[in-house]
């Protein structure tokens, strides 16, 4: 099965997470179809926290990809985040 998830990054005391394609069978950290996007935890006011590529995402799901949990809660996130304030 294909699955969407964390990829992490970053150093010590200082993560970073890739938005990543990947088959379920492989580890978190290892080989991946595609990078959609990151999550940046510890971002400034000034930096991006989250990025994620919306075309890409629809294209996976429409494949069958599923999303982990947390990844739903970061794509719910960046979507209110990019929705205008009217």
């Amino acid at each position: 099965m294909v699955v969407i998830r964390l990829a992490r990054g970053g150093a010590k005391a200082r993560p970073f997470f890739n938005i990543v394609v990947t088959d379920k069978r492989t580890r978190r950290d290892g080989r991946f179809i595609e990078r959609i996007g990151f999550y940046n935890p510890i971002a400034t006011a000034n930096e991006e926290s989250i990025r994620i590529a919306q075309d890409r995402l629809t294209h996976w799901r429409s494949v069958g990809a599923q999303a982990s949990p947390t990844v739903e809660r970061l794509i719910a996130q960046a979507a209110k985040k990019a929705a205008p304030a009217a």
